[in-house]
């Protein structure tokens, strides 16, 4: 037999549907839902066994019934020890803003449905715009006042003013900074794209840093070996390096001795693409972690046209640091097409040892050398 449902049962359910549906009611602004609830009513055996707390349950519900939030049905029972009773089965809650005082939520309903209807008319009612709401609720909901009055400021200029080509900081809204555009883009990128179509916030990024050696000082930059230069000035120089090393972890940029001719570049991961920017570096030697991810770096490196020749990434290198193995915890899947056949036998060796990994800092630097042809 079900147990009597307590008006906490009502509350606790009101609570969960809340939680799950009030932002899309917010970015919908459809707010017709509804809780049903059977209540389940206690039987004459069940009141007799306690009547005392049969009618302190009615009582509750009574009361609860009294607030307008939640509608009571009632019904007669007509017992034959206790005669004629009057008792709640069932409770309606209808609409969104009634299931939310029932859950407790009154103040967080208004505050998502002022901020859905203050966004819905700066974006436009659109199902991307609604989306969008319902997947950045939380977050438009957690802002400080001062920062979704911010966010309504920028959304509104961006969409004035397409294509600014302004930097982030010099953005002519009072109280917005680099910082507070930059902890929230994600945001505020969603949003402008929902509301104006662009793919873009119309800003000019500074050129992205890319850090290097230069080897040998007849190429020094003024005197400068070490430099960490915007990508774009660094394209521009007119040098002409006669090697070109490209290694994924900075350490080894760091360790190479003197080569004539000769540059390193940092260049691990997506930094890759700026290395392919670099009219002076389209011959490299690149040299990764002997993993899946260390080929599909190279691999990345020449589908953006580099001609680059892979260094210590070989079988002959695994096998020999076998004792230094780790594992690689999650491994690239993707078909790597550019790789040489040498190279394929490679990493299939890495996953037929289980997905192994032999990290470029593990292997001894004189050999690493000597395989680089600097011994």
């Amino acid at each position: 037999m079900t147990a009597p449902v307590e008006v906490a049962d009502l509350r606790a359910r009101a609570k969960r549907v809340f939680d799950r549906d009030a932002r899309e009611w917010a970015a919908t602004g459809v707010h017709g839902a509804a809780i049903d609830v059977p209540l389940h009513p206690p039987t004459e055996r069940l009141a007799l066994a306690d009547l005392e707390a049969t009618r302190a349950w009615v009582e509750r519900w009574r009361a609860v019934g009294r607030d307008g939030d939640v509608i009571v049905e009632w019904a007669g029972r007509s017992w034959a020890r206790i005669g004629s009773q009057e008792v709640p089965v069932r409770a309606v809650v209808r609409g969104a803003r009634a299931i939310a005082r029932v859950a407790g939520e009154t103040a967080a309903w208004n505050l998502l449905l002022a901020r859905a209807a203050a966004l819905r008319e700066t974006l436009g009612e659109s199902e991307d715009v609604r989306r969008a709401l319902r997947s950045h609720a939380r977050t438009i909901a957690a802002l400080e006042e001062a920062d979704f009055g911010r966010l309504l400021d920028v959304l509104v200029w961006l969409r004035d003013h397409p294509g600014s080509g302004l930097l982030l900081r010099e953005l002519p809204i009072r109280g917005v900074h680099t910082k507070w555009i930059e902890s929230r883009r994600g945001l505020v990128e969603t949003l402008h794209r929902v509301g104006t179509g662009a793919s873009g916030l119309g800003l000019r990024e500074p050129a992205p840093l890319v850090r290097l050696r230069v080897l040998d000082p007849a190429l020094a930059f003024g005197g400068l070996t070490d430099v960490s230069a915007p990508v774009d000035e660094l394209a521009a120089l007119p040098i002409r390096p006669v090697r070109v090393f490209v290694f994924e972890n900075l350490a080894t940029v760091l360790a190479m001795p003197d080569v004539q001719g000769g540059i390193a570049i940092h260049g691990g991961g997506h930094r890759v693409d700026l290395v392919a920017r670099l009219p002076w570096a389209q011959r490299v030697a690149y040299w990764g972690d002997l993993d899946s991810h260390g080929f599909a770096i190279l691999h990345r490196l020449r589908m953006h046209g580099v001609d680059a020749t892979s260094a210590l990434m070989d079988v002959e290198t695994a096998l020999a640091h076998r004792d230094l193995w780790g594992l690689d915890p999650e491994p690239n899947t993707a078909v790597l097409s550019s790789l040489t056949g040498e190279e394929k036998t490679t990493l299939q060796l890495l996953s037929a040892e289980g997905n192994v990994r032999l990290e470029q800092e593990r292997i001894p630097w004189g050999y690493a050398l000597d395989r680089l042809g600097l011994l």
